[in-house]
């Protein structure tokens, strides 16, 4: 008997050790630790920095626009050269044939053969290439600012989320201790009921309120495992390695004149950013529409060879004596080249692009006025959290001293066991009405720093 009781005591201090050693394994995941972790993993980051990557492809490509056209053509041809007067439109169909007018139908086969180089080459627009140029680079800005938008949205859902779990991770331990007390009820419950001081039937309302306070603290816990598990598909960690540093809130709260100083910088804000860039892309296309229906200078140069079985006396040889370049030519010129009609389909369309740039101008204006509001509730929001972390604690200490009253009384028989589930209850709504109160703080300091672009000033503080 005595040796089993020995292997009990082994076995239990060997899983004590192992448990202490498992919760020393498992690190706190600090937010600036799993912000960085977001930035690099995060698929919808992934999804943008790959657009960034075409737009600048297509700008390379736009680059390119002033090149010019060079095309090598050759072709050998068999048919007859049996010309008459008069004009007509080719409508494209309609083969040429160099022979003037005979004086007799004559239908011989004839064979010819033709290679041409042609260049033309567009050599000045009037600032068009340079337009197109900076359409494209206002594109690559864009989808640049786009990515920074992204990030920051991620950044603030991160951030959300961290907090939240802070908060479920306060109040799994207010549960863990309201379990307790719980079982520390039914244990003298039981006692002074075996002993005839206290009805039975106090031992199961006990009971069902220890019942009730372990169904909590599941669905606390599955609560924050769903967090930790959006955590984990944005940052990548395994989500039960996402164990929130809980040093945070008590950091912040240390600090709390520390909020106060935080300057707001919207100038350079991710979204007024974005928006700004919507409306420069807009300006840019503008000022390339009007540069497009310029008129256009253009160089042009061509060399090409001829030869065919009819020769200079009109007589025609064998279909071999075709083959071969009987005559060289060539031809280099400067030209202009103006539609009239450009002017109206300029207007038109610069008046298309103008609305589109003033409805960019628009946007950008309500999202500066949406970001000072946001501010301004921000800071409303600070200061009642403030306001109420002041006043908590005196909540909770006269809610603990009622319990613990209510509990000596009960245990005197002076009271009953409904008054002291009702203190119990009043406690354990004082205890996560300070873990509400310290997530509410934290959250609307974050909330200011991320509308005021200052997240890293308050991460500065939690370190």
């Amino acid at each position: 008997m005595q040796s089993l009781k020995r292997c009990w005591c082994i076995c239990i201090i060997l899983l004590s050790i192992i448990n202490v050693y498992a919760q020393q394994s498992i690190h706190p995941v600090t937010l600036k630790t799993l912000l960085n972790k977001v930035d690099q993993n995060a698929p919808s980051l992934i999804t943008d920095s790959a657009i960034i990557g075409i737009r600048q492809a297509q700008a390379t490509e736009t680059r390119s626009n002033w090149l010019p056209n060079l095309r090598l053509n050759y072709q050998a041809d068999i048919g007859t050269n049996n010309n008459t007067a008069g004009p007509y439109f080719g409508f494209g169909i309609i083969p040429s044939n160099s022979r003037g007018v005979r004086t007799e139908s004559n239908t011989s086969a004839v064979l010819t053969n033709l290679g041409i180089a042609a260049l033309e080459w567009e050599v000045y627009n009037f600032g068009a290439y340079a337009a197109q140029n900076r359409v494209a680079a206002s594109e690559v800005n864009i989808e640049q600012k786009n990515f920074a938008q992204s990030k920051y949205n991620l950044q603030a859902y991160t951030i959300g989320y961290y907090l939240q779990l802070l908060r479920l991770q306060d109040y799994l331990t207010i549960q863990k201790l309201n379990i307790s007390r719980n079982e520390h009820i039914k244990r003298s419950i039981q006692s002074l009921a075996k002993s005839g001081i206290r009805p039975g039937v106090d031992t199961s309302l006990a009971e069902a309120e220890l019942s009730k306070s372990r169904l909590n603290y599941i669905e606390l816990d599955n609560q924050l495992k769903q967090v930790q598990l959006k955590l984990s598909a944005l940052s990548g960690i395994p989500y039960q390695s996402i164990v929130p540093d809980t040093t945070v809130e008590l950091s912040l709260i240390k600090q709390i004149t520390a909020p106060s100083q935080i300057t707001v910088d919207t100038a350079n804000h991710p979204m007024i950013s974005y928006y700004r860039s919507v409306l420069d892309n807009s300006l840019q296309k503008e000022s390339l529409v009007k540069k497009q229906y310029n008129p256009k200078i253009l160089l042009e140069a061509a060399a090409w060879g001829r030869g065919s079985s009819v020769d200079a006396n009109d007589k025609f040889n064998s279909l071999s004596s075709g083959w071969g370049f009987d005559r060289n030519n060539y031809l280099v010129g400067i030209g202009i080249s103006y539609n009239l009609f450009d002017l109206r389909r300029k207007h038109l369309k610069v008046n298309t692009q103008k609305a589109a740039t003033n409805f960019a101008e628009k946007k950008l204006t309500e999202q500066k006025n949406l970001i000072a509001i946001s501010v301004n509730q921000a800071d409303v929001e600070l200061q009642t959290a403030r306001q109420r972390l002041l006043e908590i604690p005196n909540q909770l200490k006269a809610a603990n001293a009622g319990y613990r009253q209510k509990f000596s009384l009960y245990k005197s028989g002076l009271t009953d066991i409904i008054e002291l589930n009702a203190a119990l209850s009043i406690l354990y709504r004082a205890e996560t009405d300070y873990a509400q109160a310290k997530y509410a703080y934290s959250s609307a300091l974050f909330q200011k720093a991320v509308t005021g672009n200052q997240v890293n000033t308050v991460l500065n503080l939690i370190n």
